[in-house]
């Protein structure tokens, strides 16, 4: 296989090998990780491991070759863009995360490639950051859609039986001990550190899932932090709470008209009713916050740092309602314009 480094470092083969341009997803994406860190017999070995994976006559050898192809790519990562604990407490720090602060974290463990520890190390790290006199927070979702499908579906949510949907981390989080899961159908918040119980009381009486009364609403009280890991702001579940206080200003109505009304079951097997309306379908597909970045960068409140392949984000819950009133007062939405009636 005969390749061309041009002078723009881009790697070029001849015509005989157009097919490698069809090649599968995963074969695809290591072909273009490994040119970075390895030589050119590695290379070659990924380009042979490319095409068996396009004949069918080896089928068998698919589930070794894409195991052995993400432990290559992993040790690539994790030897040219590593880092640990101590690194990332002070990433974390340098960003804006202090002791004593009210955190909400969303995130990918998939954004942890280079990390060498495990989810519950991040975990402690996360807990370490904020401290004891901190309060850690992730939300807890039972669904990864849409919520009206997941209480269409006549599920009973349960505190401690209920898995998250959120993510692995997320899921370790809210069983981890000390750890306290607010009583709500469809949006649940794990949390831990001194205001946790506080925080997550009587979530199950919302009228809606992010609404008054709610953990997220209530970060605005204790001047809470959104901290995005490895994923960008369209995971802000923080925004609900904002979309209801705004919900005024807005030309439309983001939630449903209608209510449902749902069970939740709580650590000690009592049920709890829930009235709520949920978020209108038309509506959220339409929403896109990438859309106020750039007024939330020129306010000064988006604070974005990476450290090596991990990118994060912190939003201040204050900071992120003034900037989305003020928009909304002058007709400004996170929804994409063509879109509106």
């Amino acid at each position: 296989m005969e390749f061309v480094r041009e002078n723009n470092s881009s790697l070029h083969y001849n015509h005989k090998y157009q097919w490698l341009r069809n090649c599968r997803q995963t074969g695809g994406t290591l072909v273009s990780t490994v040119l970075s860190v390895e030589n050119r017999r590695v290379l070659n070995v990924h380009l042979w491991i490319s095409f068996v994976m396009d004949h069918p006559s080896l089928a068998s050898l698919k589930l070794k070759i894409k195991s052995r192809i993400r432990q290559l790519r992993l040790g690539a990562i994790r030897r040219f863009q590593g880092f640990g604990a101590d690194e990332l407490i002070h990433f974390l720090h340098r960003l804006g995360v202090e002791p004593g602060q009210v955190v909400m974290v969303h995130g990918s463990w998939e954004g942890f490639e280079g990390f060498d520890g495990t989810p519950k190390d991040l975990i402690g790290i996360l807990q370490r950051v904020v401290g004891e006199q901190g309060t850690l927070l992730m939300p807890t979702l039972p669904f990864s859609g849409l919520a009206r499908d997941w209480v269409e579906g006549g599920q009973v949510f349960d505190v401690r039986r209920t898995p998250s949907r959120m993510g692995m981390v997320t899921e370790l989080f809210r069983r981890s001990p000390g750890v306290i899961r607010s009583v709500h159908p469809t949006h649940p918040v794990a949390a831990w550190g001194r205001l946790a119980r506080e925080i997550t009381r009587d979530h199950h009486r919302c009228l809606t899932p992010c609404g008054a009364g709610s953990p997220y609403a209530r970060m605005l009280e204790y001047g809470g932090q959104n901290l995005l890991l490895g994923v960008d702001i369209r995971a802000l579940t923080f925004f609900h709470a904002v979309e209801e206080i705004i919900r005024p200003l807005l030309p439309f109505d983001p939630f449903t008209r209608e209510t449902w009304n749902l069970q939740s079951r709580d650590a000690d097997g009592t049920c709890w009713p829930t009235t709520t309306h949920l978020f209108n379908p038309e509506w959220s597909r339409r929403r896109d916050l990438r859309l106020i970045v750039p007024d939330l960068i020129a306010r000064g409140y988006y604070h974005e740092e990476k450290l090596h392949r991990l990118k994060a984000i912190l939003l201040g819950c204050r900071e992120f309602l003034e900037t989305l009133e003020q928009l909304a007062k002058a007709g400004k939405t996170c929804y994409h314009q063509e879109l509106l009636p």
